[in-house]
Protein backbone atom coordinates (compact mmCIF):
# COMPACT_ATOMS: atom_id res chain seq x y z
CA UNK A 1 0.00 0.00 0.00
CA UNK A 2 1.40 3.40 -1.03
CA UNK A 3 2.37 5.74 1.76
CA UNK A 4 0.03 8.69 2.23
CA UNK A 5 1.45 11.91 0.76
CA UNK A 6 2.14 14.76 3.17
CA UNK A 7 0.10 17.92 2.76
CA UNK A 8 0.39 21.54 3.81
CA UNK A 9 -2.91 23.33 4.33
CA UNK A 10 -3.55 27.07 4.10
CA UNK A 11 -6.80 28.36 5.52
CA UNK A 12 -8.47 30.64 2.97
CA UNK A 13 -9.61 33.96 4.43
CA UNK A 14 -11.14 35.79 1.47
CA UNK A 15 -13.34 38.30 3.33
CA UNK A 16 -11.09 41.26 2.50
CA UNK A 17 -9.33 39.65 -0.44
CA UNK A 18 -8.32 42.71 -2.43
CA UNK A 19 -6.65 44.46 0.53
CA UNK A 20 -5.49 41.49 2.60
CA UNK A 21 -3.32 39.13 0.53
CA UNK A 22 -1.93 37.03 3.35
CA UNK A 23 -3.64 33.82 2.16
CA UNK A 24 -1.92 34.16 -1.22
CA UNK A 25 1.38 34.91 0.49
CA UNK A 26 1.02 31.74 2.58
CA UNK A 27 0.23 29.66 -0.51
CA UNK A 28 3.48 30.91 -2.02
CA UNK A 29 5.58 29.95 1.01
CA UNK A 30 3.70 26.65 1.35
CA UNK A 31 4.85 25.74 -2.16
CA UNK A 32 8.46 26.38 -1.15
CA UNK A 33 8.08 24.25 1.97
CA UNK A 34 6.25 21.50 0.08
CA UNK A 35 9.26 20.97 -2.19
CA UNK A 36 11.42 20.30 0.89
CA UNK A 37 9.19 17.54 2.29
CA UNK A 38 7.56 16.26 -0.93
CA UNK A 39 4.10 17.48 0.05
CA UNK A 40 1.08 18.87 -1.78
CA UNK A 41 -0.31 22.34 -1.07
CA UNK A 42 -3.99 22.51 -0.19
CA UNK A 43 -6.36 25.34 0.67
CA UNK A 44 -9.60 25.20 2.63
CA UNK A 45 -12.52 27.47 1.80
CA UNK A 46 -15.75 27.78 3.80
CA UNK A 47 -18.65 30.02 2.83
CA UNK A 48 -21.42 30.45 0.28
CA UNK A 49 -20.93 31.00 -3.47
CA UNK A 50 -17.15 30.84 -3.13
CA UNK A 51 -16.22 29.59 -6.62
CA UNK A 52 -14.30 32.79 -7.37
CA UNK A 53 -12.01 32.33 -4.37
CA UNK A 54 -11.46 28.64 -5.08
CA UNK A 55 -10.24 29.58 -8.56
CA UNK A 56 -7.99 32.29 -7.15
CA UNK A 57 -6.30 29.93 -4.70
CA UNK A 58 -5.63 27.38 -7.43
CA UNK A 59 -4.20 30.14 -9.64
CA UNK A 60 -1.89 31.15 -6.78
CA UNK A 61 -0.44 27.75 -5.95
CA UNK A 62 -2.98 25.38 -4.38
CA UNK A 63 -3.02 21.97 -6.03
CA UNK A 64 -6.12 20.93 -4.07
CA UNK A 65 -8.92 22.91 -2.43
CA UNK A 66 -11.33 21.56 0.19
CA UNK A 67 -14.58 23.48 -0.24
CA UNK A 68 -17.63 23.61 1.99
CA UNK A 69 -20.17 25.81 0.20
CA UNK A 70 -23.51 26.27 1.98
CA UNK A 71 -25.90 29.15 2.75
CA UNK A 72 -25.41 28.44 6.47
CA UNK A 73 -21.77 29.53 6.04
CA UNK A 74 -22.54 32.89 4.41
CA UNK A 75 -21.40 34.73 7.54
CA UNK A 76 -18.30 33.76 9.48
CA UNK A 77 -18.92 31.85 12.72
CA UNK A 78 -15.95 30.94 14.90
CA UNK A 79 -17.67 27.93 16.46
CA UNK A 80 -18.85 26.44 13.17
CA UNK A 81 -15.64 27.12 11.24
CA UNK A 82 -13.44 25.63 13.97
CA UNK A 83 -15.51 22.43 14.30
CA UNK A 84 -15.72 22.02 10.53
CA UNK A 85 -11.96 22.49 10.15
CA UNK A 86 -11.25 20.08 13.01
CA UNK A 87 -13.24 17.33 11.35
CA UNK A 88 -11.49 17.83 8.02
CA UNK A 89 -8.08 17.75 9.70
CA UNK A 90 -8.89 14.52 11.53
CA UNK A 91 -10.15 12.97 8.30
CA UNK A 92 -7.28 13.95 5.99
CA UNK A 93 -4.37 14.49 8.42
CA UNK A 94 -2.36 17.43 7.05
CA UNK A 95 1.22 17.73 8.26
CA UNK A 96 1.14 21.54 8.51
CA UNK A 97 -1.62 24.18 8.79
CA UNK A 98 -0.89 27.85 8.08
CA UNK A 99 -3.27 30.71 8.93
CA UNK A 100 -2.87 34.45 8.40
CA UNK A 101 -2.15 36.39 11.61
CA UNK A 102 -5.12 38.69 11.04
CA UNK A 103 -7.82 39.51 13.58
CA UNK A 104 -9.67 36.49 12.20
CA UNK A 105 -6.65 34.18 12.31
CA UNK A 106 -5.79 35.12 15.89
CA UNK A 107 -9.31 34.12 16.90
CA UNK A 108 -9.60 30.98 14.78
CA UNK A 109 -6.18 29.29 14.99
CA UNK A 110 -5.78 28.99 18.81
CA UNK A 111 -9.23 27.46 19.14
CA UNK A 112 -8.45 24.94 16.41
CA UNK A 113 -5.07 24.07 17.94
CA UNK A 114 -6.68 23.45 21.32
CA UNK A 115 -9.27 21.09 19.84
CA UNK A 116 -6.55 19.23 17.93
CA UNK A 117 -4.31 19.15 21.04
CA UNK A 118 -1.32 20.43 19.11
CA UNK A 119 1.05 23.37 19.31
CA UNK A 120 0.69 26.76 17.64
CA UNK A 121 3.26 29.48 17.04
CA UNK A 122 1.61 32.88 16.68
CA UNK A 123 2.64 35.90 14.59
CA UNK A 124 5.45 34.16 12.72
CA UNK A 125 7.85 36.18 10.57
CA UNK A 126 9.59 33.17 9.04
CA UNK A 127 8.95 29.54 8.08
CA UNK A 128 11.44 26.87 7.08
CA UNK A 129 12.05 23.11 7.18
CA UNK A 130 14.96 21.67 9.18
CA UNK A 131 17.06 18.55 8.52
CA UNK A 132 14.53 16.40 10.38
CA UNK A 133 11.71 17.59 8.12
CA UNK A 134 10.08 19.66 10.87
CA UNK A 135 8.52 23.08 10.34
CA UNK A 136 10.75 25.76 11.86
CA UNK A 137 8.55 28.64 12.97
CA UNK A 138 10.32 31.96 13.61
CA UNK A 139 8.47 34.45 15.80
CA UNK A 140 9.30 37.57 17.85
CA UNK A 141 9.74 37.23 21.61
CA UNK A 142 10.34 39.53 24.58
CA UNK A 143 8.66 42.52 22.95
CA UNK A 144 10.39 41.98 19.63
CA UNK A 145 13.93 42.16 21.01
CA UNK A 146 14.57 38.49 20.19
CA UNK A 147 13.49 36.02 17.51
CA UNK A 148 12.68 32.47 18.56
CA UNK A 149 12.81 29.36 16.37
CA UNK A 150 10.15 26.86 17.39
CA UNK A 151 9.45 23.31 16.24
CA UNK A 152 6.68 20.86 17.07
CA UNK A 153 8.48 17.49 17.19
CA UNK A 154 5.62 15.18 18.16
CA UNK A 155 2.13 16.65 17.89
CA UNK A 156 0.38 16.97 14.52
CA UNK A 157 -0.48 19.03 12.65
CA UNK A 158 2.23 21.65 13.04
CA UNK A 159 0.43 25.01 13.17
CA UNK A 160 1.45 28.63 12.72
CA UNK A 161 -0.14 32.00 12.13
CA UNK A 162 1.95 34.28 9.92
CA UNK A 163 2.01 38.06 9.71
CA UNK A 164 0.87 39.67 6.44
CA UNK A 165 3.65 40.92 4.19
CA UNK A 166 6.32 38.41 5.24
CA UNK A 167 6.20 36.46 1.96
CA UNK A 168 5.49 37.45 -1.64
CA UNK A 169 2.57 35.84 -3.44
CA UNK A 170 3.01 33.78 -6.59
CA UNK A 171 1.82 35.65 -9.72
CA UNK A 172 -1.65 34.65 -10.92
CA UNK A 173 -1.36 31.61 -13.22
CA UNK A 174 -4.32 31.47 -15.60
CA UNK A 175 -3.29 28.01 -16.79
CA UNK A 176 -3.19 26.43 -13.32
CA UNK A 177 -5.36 23.42 -12.61
CA UNK A 178 -6.21 21.85 -9.28
CA UNK A 179 -8.42 19.29 -7.63
CA UNK A 180 -11.58 20.48 -5.86
CA UNK A 181 -12.89 18.37 -2.99
CA UNK A 182 -16.48 19.29 -2.13
CA UNK A 183 -17.17 18.84 1.57
CA UNK A 184 -20.82 18.44 2.69
CA UNK A 185 -22.01 20.50 5.64
CA UNK A 186 -22.53 18.11 8.59
CA UNK A 187 -25.96 18.09 10.22
CA UNK A 188 -24.62 18.15 13.77
CA UNK A 189 -22.55 21.35 13.73
CA UNK A 190 -22.99 23.63 16.76
CA UNK A 191 -25.53 26.42 16.56
CA UNK A 192 -24.51 30.07 16.51
CA UNK A 193 -24.16 31.63 19.94
CA UNK A 194 -24.21 35.04 18.26
CA UNK A 195 -26.83 36.04 15.70
CA UNK A 196 -25.75 38.48 13.00
CA UNK A 197 -28.51 40.99 12.36
CA UNK A 198 -26.83 42.92 9.54
CA UNK A 199 -23.41 43.85 8.18
CA UNK A 200 -21.98 46.68 6.11
CA UNK A 201 -18.52 46.98 4.59
CA UNK A 202 -16.85 50.30 5.36
CA UNK A 203 -14.10 51.72 3.22
CA UNK A 204 -10.90 52.25 5.17
CA UNK A 205 -10.32 55.91 5.92
CA UNK A 206 -6.57 55.60 5.72
CA UNK A 207 -4.27 53.48 3.65
CA UNK A 208 -2.49 50.79 5.62
CA UNK A 209 1.29 50.87 5.78
CA UNK A 210 1.55 47.28 4.57
CA UNK A 211 -0.56 48.03 1.48
CA UNK A 212 1.08 51.33 0.46
CA UNK A 213 2.87 51.47 -2.90
CA UNK A 214 5.06 54.32 -1.62
CA UNK A 215 6.55 54.30 1.89
CA UNK A 216 8.72 56.99 3.47
CA UNK A 217 10.79 55.47 6.31
CA UNK A 218 12.79 57.45 8.82
CA UNK A 219 15.42 56.69 11.44
CA UNK A 220 17.31 58.52 14.19
CA UNK A 221 19.44 60.13 11.49
CA UNK A 222 16.58 62.61 10.90
CA UNK A 223 18.00 64.40 13.96
CA UNK A 224 14.90 65.40 15.90
CA UNK A 225 11.20 64.79 16.31
CA UNK A 226 10.45 68.07 14.53
CA UNK A 227 12.49 67.09 11.48
CA UNK A 228 10.97 63.60 11.51
CA UNK A 229 7.48 65.14 11.21
CA UNK A 230 8.50 66.43 7.77
CA UNK A 231 8.38 62.83 6.55
CA UNK A 232 4.60 62.89 6.99
CA UNK A 233 4.37 65.90 4.71
CA UNK A 234 6.56 64.17 2.11
CA UNK A 235 4.41 61.04 2.33
CA UNK A 236 1.26 63.13 1.86
CA UNK A 237 2.68 64.77 -1.28
CA UNK A 238 3.73 61.37 -2.66
CA UNK A 239 0.45 59.67 -1.71
CA UNK A 240 2.27 57.24 0.56
CA UNK A 241 2.64 56.18 4.19
CA UNK A 242 5.30 56.71 6.87
CA UNK A 243 7.33 53.94 8.47
CA UNK A 244 9.84 54.10 11.31
CA UNK A 245 12.65 52.20 12.96
CA UNK A 246 12.40 50.94 16.54
CA UNK A 247 14.70 53.66 18.04
CA UNK A 248 12.43 56.31 16.51
CA UNK A 249 9.36 54.78 18.13
CA UNK A 250 11.17 54.47 21.47
CA UNK A 251 12.03 58.17 21.19
CA UNK A 252 8.30 58.95 20.67
CA UNK A 253 8.91 60.48 17.24
CA UNK A 254 6.41 58.05 15.68
CA UNK A 255 3.59 55.78 16.82
CA UNK A 256 4.15 52.07 17.32
CA UNK A 257 1.94 51.15 14.35
CA UNK A 258 4.61 52.72 12.09
CA UNK A 259 7.26 50.18 13.13
CA UNK A 260 8.91 48.37 10.22
CA UNK A 261 11.29 45.48 10.83
CA UNK A 262 11.93 41.80 11.23
CA UNK A 263 9.78 41.51 14.35
CA UNK A 264 7.30 44.20 13.29
CA UNK A 265 5.62 45.12 9.99
CA UNK A 266 6.93 43.65 6.74
CA UNK A 267 6.29 45.94 3.79
CA UNK A 268 6.65 45.60 0.02
CA UNK A 269 6.10 49.04 -1.55
CA UNK A 270 6.96 49.77 -5.16
CA UNK A 271 9.11 52.67 -3.95
CA UNK A 272 10.73 53.03 -0.53
CA UNK A 273 12.40 56.23 0.69
CA UNK A 274 14.83 55.67 3.57
CA UNK A 275 15.91 58.78 5.51
CA UNK A 276 18.60 58.61 8.17
CA UNK A 277 18.45 54.84 8.63
CA UNK A 278 21.71 52.96 9.24
CA UNK A 279 20.33 49.61 8.08
CA UNK A 280 20.37 47.25 11.06
CA UNK A 281 19.18 43.75 10.18
CA UNK A 282 16.18 44.17 12.50
CA UNK A 283 14.90 46.85 10.14
CA UNK A 284 16.12 45.72 6.71
CA UNK A 285 14.54 42.27 7.13
CA UNK A 286 11.17 44.01 7.06
CA UNK A 287 11.81 45.83 3.76
CA UNK A 288 13.50 43.12 1.70
CA UNK A 289 10.51 42.93 -0.66
CA UNK A 290 10.57 46.64 -1.56
CA UNK A 291 10.71 47.22 -5.31
CA UNK A 292 12.99 50.28 -5.50
CA UNK A 293 14.89 51.84 -2.59
CA UNK A 294 16.14 55.42 -2.33
CA UNK A 295 18.34 55.95 0.74
CA UNK A 296 19.65 59.20 2.23
CA UNK A 297 22.37 59.09 4.88
CA UNK A 298 25.49 61.05 5.83
CA UNK A 299 27.45 57.80 6.10
CA UNK A 300 28.19 56.32 2.65
CA UNK A 301 29.16 53.02 4.27
CA UNK A 302 25.87 52.49 6.09
CA UNK A 303 24.29 49.12 5.37
CA UNK A 304 21.12 50.83 4.15
CA UNK A 305 23.12 52.72 1.50
CA UNK A 306 24.60 49.49 0.15
CA UNK A 307 21.13 47.95 -0.04
CA UNK A 308 19.62 50.92 -1.91
CA UNK A 309 19.11 51.28 -5.66
CA UNK A 310 19.88 55.00 -5.31
CA UNK A 311 22.10 56.20 -2.41
CA UNK A 312 22.37 59.90 -1.60
CA UNK A 313 25.16 60.96 0.76
CA UNK A 314 23.68 64.00 2.50
CA UNK A 315 21.82 65.24 5.55
CA UNK A 316 18.48 63.38 5.62
CA UNK A 317 16.52 66.34 7.04
CA UNK A 318 17.80 68.76 4.41
CA UNK A 319 17.08 66.39 1.51
CA UNK A 320 13.57 65.75 2.83
CA UNK A 321 12.81 69.47 3.03
CA UNK A 322 14.23 70.14 -0.43
CA UNK A 323 12.28 67.25 -1.93
CA UNK A 324 9.00 68.50 -0.44
CA UNK A 325 9.66 72.00 -1.79
CA UNK A 326 10.50 70.74 -5.30
CA UNK A 327 7.51 68.37 -5.49
CA UNK A 328 5.06 71.07 -4.40
CA UNK A 329 6.58 73.44 -6.99
CA UNK A 330 6.00 70.87 -9.73
CA UNK A 331 2.45 70.20 -8.55
CA UNK A 332 1.61 73.93 -8.70
CA UNK A 333 3.06 74.26 -12.17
Amino acid sequence: MAEKKHSIWVFGDYRNYFQNRVTLQLLSRANDLAKMIDAEVCATVFGHEVDEWVGEYIAHGASKVYVCDHPALTFYSTDIYVVLMERLVRQYGPEIILVGATSFGREFAPRLAKRLKTGLTADCVGLDINDEGLLVQTAPAFGGSLLTRIVTPEKRPQMATVRPGVFQEIPHNYQAAGEIVNVPLPDDLPGDRIRLVSSERQAAREQKLGDASVVVCGGRGMGSRKKFRNLYELARVLGGEVGATRPVVYAKWADEDALVGQADKHISPKVLFSFGISGAIQHTAGIKNAGFIIAVNKNPNAAMMKMADVAIVADAGQVCTALIRELKKRIRS
